[in-house]
């Protein structure tokens, strides 16, 4: 039997040593270049560009096989995964590709020569589906696929016809299109499958989708044939190794059973995988192992586990497995970490980024889980508490706003209070729930509405921008505009339209790398002429939009206009590119050779740099950042940048690039201390980029660091500023340094001994206030217990202490009454602030034994106060956001109290 590397490989090896395709490596899983997916989900999303046409392939023939996660928006499979034994979050897309190379004839043979040579399937079991064709838009019906399958030897019977919705490709509501033919393979004992095609049956299952993009949906939607015909197809890795393999599950594979295996191990559960649908442990074993793929792989191509996008999927995923095994499998502390050498030492071969640094995937999920559990834990109790009182009350639907504290609060995802309230035969008032998210999210937001490029309808022109890196002002010609999505060529813009200007030439920088857009001007000269204000510069493939107003006069395609940048907001922003290259070289230099770029932002004002490092970057590492970068502006350094092969580039010394990122052949570097690429050395600034630099590092004048944070876990982001923003930070900072010296009518390098000085003064009173408050709570218990009343033969001493108690003090106290009376029922209740109350529940040893349990105890009071706690039989412990209610509270508890011991 052949195992799934092996399949991997011969299907890689088919296509590029056998039929002329070349292997492009997969992409990230986290899509850099494309905003509008949360992960890599197709095989063909690298590829968009070229179907798009925005840029050229290097190559006409593509083979690979792509990581691919699907666990939200469109795609979301994440409910799904575990439940069946098809689904995944994470999976493989073998898939080829032809880019106006060959189409159908050789896409279909190829197909078949794999499927029944290589792989050696019963042919009579595999089924074809090819496009019925659509009469209203003017589609006909796929007779050229159906014949070159009939060519290969399926017969007319096993040609079924198949609808849009199965059998017509579509990118989008406009663009490259085209009709579909997939292979279905009948799992049916006696081969009967056929009517069962596309009926969503695990009897007969799709194994290869072959699509031939040959049309463009224009905006009316008509269609008309491209110039160049696509190929791109996409067949499942797990599904065809269940395939090959003989197996009736993806998850009987041997790409999952070495997880299996490891999860038994790590998780100490007492029977291995069974492989039954209806088994909640083997559910389990299914969820897990897909799920630590799926984080392994994400965390390792960049991703963050976090709050917000594709970092709260990973945040989702992880908690759902962590659950999984702490409910169903009985593990009770973090486990997943320890699956992470697995996943590398099972698929580190094929990706071999998964070996860079496992250690630190292993960190951020362990992390993760740790805190995870704490909250679970948590959450747990408080659903269940939630669950006794809906059915007290009659109610069988959790609300939004109790599914919303459980999510804010607590941390259990909406998923796991679904799964919760199912097993209790609740369910969960989910639209209540989002409309609480909403409402916690709407002033999150934050940011305007910029120019859509990626919503521009009708081909653009190509624009000349060369001149972009040292014309401050160039002559160009008018080729048209942007209005409402539209381009346009016709008739005139007028003085207070907005529009994007199409030019054949430009010397504006569009906004790319993290870099922003020039502003200026674009004036038509003469007596007549007009005024085009610039407010930002972006880019749509080979496209320059210029993006404004016009302000006086009109134009028409066809007109001479003379551009010119805004020169000193430009320089401001080339100072703070250069700066963020001198801070990332500065940052590994500190910091370590660990740190890797994930994201900056230059603009006029500052430089934002985003860079991984596990914990806060300390004050003296920031000092020694801040010294070696001004350093370099002090030395002057020239600023080279030259074009050159992506290969001499990749060999430079000390040569940085963004993780994942695409660069063209030949790519732009831009070199500091170097005057061309064989003087540089491994201690200099060298980084891919097209963004705009100083021609010199003296020009940056100063610079700054105003702040440093973390963004997400691992990802740290420090702010700077240059120039004079940087001197007038140096300033404020002085100023504010004398005034303090000032105040405390001493010298400037005297202030940290005067600040030391006071912050003892100020523990020493809070050391005697403690005192007092202690001595004042040791006098007002003596007289409660003095005048505690007596049930049973057991003191009720139930109070509201004074301001100033805190937990350690009334602890304390607890003590001393249970010492004093021997046997006593004590609640006390205090506040230490407008919105924090708090409640404490002891009972002594012999009402224990009695079975009264202080737990309980709080368990019944705490909601009086707005909240809930628990603890042990003899202690347990309550928080509230009503202080006010505590009188209340309090109440109930020495009710309670004297019931209990009067029993």
């Amino acid at each position: 039997m052949l195992s799934s590397s092996e399949i991997r490989q011969q299907f890689v090896d088919f296509f590029c040593k056998k039929h002329g395709h070349t292997n492009i490596a997969s992409s990230p899983v986290v899509p850099l270049n494309d905003p509008t997916l949360l992960f890599a989900n197709a095989g063909m999303n690298q590829f968009k560009p070229y179907f798009l046409g925005t840029e050229k392939p290097p190559v006409v023939r593509v083979a690979n096989t792509q990581k691919c996660i699907r666990a939200g928006g469109k795609h979301n499979d994440l409910d799904d995964v575990g439940r069946d034994t098809y689904h995944h979050t994470f999976f493989e897309m073998l898939g080829n590709w032809s880019f106006g190379d060959y189409f159908k004839k050789d896409a279909i043979a190829w197909a078949w020569e794999l499927l029944t040579e290589v792989w050696k399937l019963d042919p009579t079991r595999l089924h074809v589906t090819v496009f019925e064709g659509d009469p209203a838009n003017g589609i006909p019906r796929d007779d050229e696929a159906a014949g070159f399958w009939k060519a290969v030897g399926v017969p007319e019977e096993r040609i079924h016809l198949g609808n849009k919705k199965d059998n017509f490709w579509e990118m989008g509501n406009t663009g490259p299109c085209g009709p579909c033919t997939e292979i279905h393979i009948d799992r049916t004992p006696d081969k009967s499958g056929g009517p069962l095609v596309n009926g969503g049956t695990d009897k007969v299952i799709e194994i290869w989708n072959l699509v031939f993009i040959q049309f463009n949906r224009n905006e009316d939607q008509s269609l008309t044939p491209l110039p160049a015909q696509h190929v791109d197809t996409g067949m499942g890795f797990e599904r065809i190794c269940s395939v090959v393999q003989g197996k009736s599950s993806n998850y009987d594979t041997d790409v999952f059973t070495p997880l299996f295996e490891a999860i038994q191990k790590v998780t100490l559960c007492d029977r291995p995988y069974g492989g039954d649908l209806n088994d909640l442990k083997d559910t389990a074993y299914r969820v897990i192992a897909d799920h630590i793929r799926t984080l392994t792989f994400a965390l390792t191509d960049g991703a963050t586990i976090g709050n917000v996008g594709r970092d709260y999927v990973l945040k989702r995923i992880l908690r759902r497995a962590e659950r999984y095994g702490y409910q169903v499998l009985g593990t009770n502390e973090p486990f997943l970490y320890r699956l992470v050498d697995t996943v590398v030492e099972h698929f580190g071969a094929a990706f071999p980024e998964l070996k860079k640094n496992p250690h630190k995937v292993k960190d951020q999920i362990r992390d993760e889980e740790a805190a995870f559990l704490r909250t679970l834990r948590r959450g747990i109790t408080l659903f269940n508490r939630i669950a006794a009182q809906m059915k007290d009350e009659g109610r069988t639907q959790v609300s939004g706003k109790e599914a919303f504290k459980l999510h804010d609060t607590y941390g259990v995802i909406i998923d796991i209070t679904l799964q919760m309230a199912q097993e209790q035969g609740l369910t969960v008032d989910v639209p209540g729930f989002e409309e609480e998210m909403k409402i916690a999210q709407d002033g999150a937001r934050a940011g305007g509405k910029k120019f859509a490029v990626t919503a521009v309808k009708g081909d653009l022109p190509p624009t000349d921008d060369a001149p972009k890196y040292d014309a401050a002002v160039v002559d160009a010609t008018v080729l048209g505009w942007v209005v409402d999505n539209e381009v346009v060529r016709t008739g005139a813009l007028k003085a207070g339209d907005s529009a994007a200007l199409l030019l054949d030439r430009t010397n504006f920088y569009a906004e790319q790398g993290g870099q922003v857009g020039d502003t200026g001007t674009i004036d038509r000269p003469g007596t007549a002429g007009a005024e085009f204000e610039v407010e930002d510069t972006q880019r749509l493939g080979e496209t320059v939009l210029h993006v404004g107003a016009l302000l006086a006069g009109e134009l028409k395609v066809g007109d001479r206009v003379t551009l010119q940048q805004t020169t000193t907001r430009r320089i401001d922003v080339m100072r703070n590119h250069t700066a963020t290259h001198l801070l990332n070289l500065a940052l590994r230099e500190v910091l370590g050779h660990h740190v890797e770029q994930k994201g900056s932002l230059v603009d006029e004002e500052k430089t934002r740099f985003d860079f991984s490092h596990d914990k806060p970057v300390t004050a003296e590492e920031l000092r020694e950042i801040e010294r070696r970068v001004n350093r370099q502006v002090v030395l002057d350094q020239v600023v080279t940048a030259q074009t050159m092969p992506l290969a001499q580039a990749k060999g430079l010394p000390g040569v940085r690039a963004v993780f994942g990122e695409k660069y063209p052949d030949p790519v732009r570097v831009v070199m500091i201390g170097a005057e061309a690429p064989e003087k540089v050395t491994q201690d200099m600034s060298v980084e891919f980029c097209g963004g705009t630099h100083l021609p010199r590092t003296g020009t940056i004048g100063y610079f700054k660091i105003v702040s440093q944070e973390g963004v997400a876990k691992g990802i740290r982001r420090i702010t700077a500023v240059t120039g004079k923003p940087a001197y007038e930070d140096v300033q404020t900072r002085s100023a504010i340094v004398d005034e303090l010296a000032g105040t405390f009518q001493c010298r400037p390098d005297e202030l940290p001994t005067r600040v030391g000085a006071l912050q003892e003064q100020l523990k020493a009173a809070q050391a005697q206030l403690k005192k007092a408050v202690a001595a004042a709570l040791t006098g007002v218990v003596d007289e409660l217990i003095a005048s505690a009343p007596d049930v049973g033969g057991s003191k009720v001493v139930v109070a509201k202490l004074p301001d100033g108690a805190s937990n350690e003090t009334v602890r304390t106290q607890i003590d001393r009454v249970k010492q004093k009376c021997g046997s006593a029922f004590v609640v006390f209740g205090w506040s230490e602030g407008p919105e924090s109350a708090f409640l404490i529940a002891a009972l002594t040893p012999d009402l224990v034994k009695k079975g009264l349990k202080a737990g309980d105890v709080v368990k019944q009071v705490a909601p009086v106060i707005g909240g809930g706690g628990g603890g042990k039989p003899e202690q347990a412990q309550a928080g509230g956001k009503e202080p006010a209610k505590l009188p209340e509270a309090l109440q109930k508890a020495d009710r309670l109290g004297r019931d209990l011991l009067a029993k």
